[in-house]
């Protein structure tokens, strides 16, 4: 086991703190980093930053919980189209060119990136998703009241798009690691206008059980190749898991300090960062 690897654990607090705080799987931050900076197989480090967003995103779950931020309904309809596409995403990982799928993210997310950049109000819209209308399958009012004294009423809406974005999420996180706290926190904020803080919070447990499906899957993986495979994922999370477990109760606690449209602009830079990392990952 190499010890030369501590200063990664001031770095993924950082990193977690950030994911957890955007919904962001901190996976999309980790792959690129062992990837580019460790030089690490990709295989690896895919995953490994599963493994290691397993933890963060654990904490993060339980803090999220602890104000009772979490639409639990909503995570359960989410996660019933997400695990199944990252278990199949990580069988088949090593038979998919990865730069391809890179590719395909990248694009998706510079999209994504843009409609949250050019974030604008949408009363006539909102008012109508409000109501049930204008809207396919609309469901009945919800209502997420959190310890602190917040109040969030809201409805449930394109929930048939939000299963499509939920498995094409799912298939990203088995095959590089990242891409459903994306397109998660897309659909929700922008296609269906839950509040910010509720769907973030129920993205960041859509991808902790996720995220743990699919890592257990690398992780089996990783056991049958054995020696030296292990003997240097167990050098990176033996840093990079309590730093994760750290910056995973600090994200949350940023989140209920920004304002809606603050953090929606954020995420939409954030997620250009994410993108352009991603292609020019492939490029190099």
């Amino acid at each position: 086991m190499d010890l030369g690897y501590w200063y990664l654990f001031p770095i993924a607090i950082a990193i977690a703190a950030l994911a957890n705080g955007a919904g962001v799987g901190g996976a999309t931050f980790f792959s690129p980093l062992f990837v580019l900076a460790l030089r690490l197989d990709p295989r690896v480090a895919i995953g490994t930053a599963l493994i290691t967003e397993i933890f963060g995103f654990g904490s993060g779950v339980l803090a999220h919980a602890r104000v009772r931020a979490i639409d639990w309904g909503l995570v359960r309809r989410l996660m019933t189209w997400s695990i199944p596409l990252a278990v199949g995403g990580s069988l088949i990982a090593g038979f998919v060119d990865p730069d391809l799928l890179k590719i395909v993210l990248g694009v998706g997310l510079l999209g994504v990136a843009f409609a949250f950049v050019r974030h604008h109000d949408h009363d006539e819209e909102d008012a109508a998703i409000a109501r049930g209308e204008g809207v396919v399958e609309p469901s009945e009012p919800r209502l997420i009241e959190t310890t602190d004294g917040e109040r969030y009423e809201y409805r449930l809406c394109r929930r048939g798009e939000g299963r499509w974005y939920a498995a094409a999420g799912g298939l990203f996180v088995g095959l590089i690691s990242t891409g459903l706290g994306e397109l998660n926190s897309y659909a929700l904020v922008k296609r269906c206008r839950v509040p910010t803080r509720v769907a973030i919070a129920s993205g960041v447990a859509v991808v902790a059980v996720t995220a743990l499906a699919a890592g257990i899957t690398h992780l089996i993986d990783f056991v049958r190749d054995g020696g030296e495979v292990i003997d240097v994922v167990l050098s990176l999370v033996i840093f990079t898991v309590p730093g994760v477990i750290i910056g995973g109760q600090i994200g949350p606690r940023l989140l209920r300090r920004i304002p809606g449209d603050t953090l929606l602009r954020g995420l939409g830079w954030l997620f250009l960062g994410v993108a352009l990392l991603t292609l020019g990952e492939v490029a190099l």
